[in-house]
């Protein structure tokens, strides 16, 4: 088999070793599409981020669009560069400078730079390399490396878990690289989101009963950069049969429910996390009881906000939410 570059860096390579035993293949590789970029353009290739659209939707850059990064993306074909140019652009990233590299290492080979906002670059080679020196503008999208992002960046009908709950739900559920988390009753998405924000090899099953908010989902994790969250459409329990095996589990909705929570906790392996939010008396008794039959921890979470008060500002508090977490041994 003929492969170009390495093929293991983004290649048929690692594809093939799922199939056939690394005994038995032999590989001989060549500088790969991100090594050649480095080289053009100076950059220490430890210090940029190697990405690949080539098959995998656009929108798995945007983690990484922090300022001053410096990224390689490996093109689907002769569009992508436009189309990262319009998203950065978009989301504020419009002074970013976006070099071409098409066909490099043979006689067509052609180099082509221009920023985000004045791209207008045609008939680029299918085979292209795209770096980008990005340059956040003064209302730049930036993800920010911390969970709890601003409750505004979710599309919602208000079936959201808020900034403050969401960041201390995400630090009881002590993600881990290459995990997967259910998210039952996953609302708009925004545990399920920050789950997968927090390592890009994270994984998570948004479970969410009304379609409405299944696909408000969907578009809300392609906006904020993790399109490959998987949205399955139904109500738990009974949606929870047949899905790969979870090593954390969010309950956000549902939790009224004593079955869900049997059901997850069933699904969980030895050492895996489970964490329950409820804000309603009737859900209440539901997570002590599991904290009787379980362990773990039982926590209260009050948060209030300031708002305009006439001229003046006051406290509004926001409902408390009642918090279970624990691991299963």
């Amino acid at each position: 088999m003929l492969a170009t570059g390495d093929p293991f860096h983004y290649g048929i390579g690692a594809e093939l070793a799922r199939l056939v035993p690394a005994a038995e293949i032999v590989c001989f590789p060549q500088a790969s599409a991100f090594s050649l970029a480095a080289a053009r353009l100076g950059w220490p290739l430890a210090e940029c981020a190697c990405l690949t659209v080539h098959g995998r939707a656009l929108e798995r850059v945007i983690p990484h669009l922090q300022p001053g990064a410096r990224l390689i993306v490996l093109s689907w074909d002769g569009t992508t560069p436009e189309r990262l140019a319009a998203l950065l652009a978009e989301r504020g990233f419009p002074e970013s400078r976006l070099t071409v590299l098409e066909a490099m290492g043979g006689p067509r080979e052609r180099r082509r730079e221009a920023t985000a906002a004045g791209f207008a670059e045609t008939e680029i080679d299918q085979l292209n390399v795209v770096a980008v020196a990005v340059a956040a503008g003064p209302d730049a999208r930036v993800i920010p490396l911390a969970p709890g992002l601003d409750d505004a960046w979710f599309e919602s009908d208000g079936q959201l878990t808020k900034a403050e709950v969401r960041a201390v739900t995400l630090a009881a559920l002590r993600p881990r690289a290459g995990q997967r988390l259910w998210d039952v009753g996953a609302g708009s998405g925004s545990v399920a989101i920050e789950w997968c924000l927090r390592h890009p090899a994270n994984r998570a099953v948004a479970i969410e009963a009304q379609e409405a908010r299944a696909e408000r989902i969907g578009r809300n994790a392609r906006a904020l950069g993790v399109p490959d969250l998987t949205v399955m459409r139904g109500r738990a329990p009974a949606a929870l049969d047949g899905l790969p095996p979870p090593d954390a589990a969010f309950i956000g909705g549902g939790v009224s429910d004593p079955a869900v929570i049997a059901a997850v906790w069933a699904a969980l392996p030895p050492g895996g996390r489970v964490v329950a939010n409820a804000v309603t008396l009737e859900s209440e008794p539901v997570l002590i009881e599991a904290h009787r039959r379980h362990g773990g921890t039982l926590r209260r979470i009050a948060i209030a906000r300031a708002e305009p008060v006439g001229a003046m500002h006051g406290w509004r508090p926001a409902m408390p939410v009642t918090q279970w977490a624990a691991t299963k041994r």
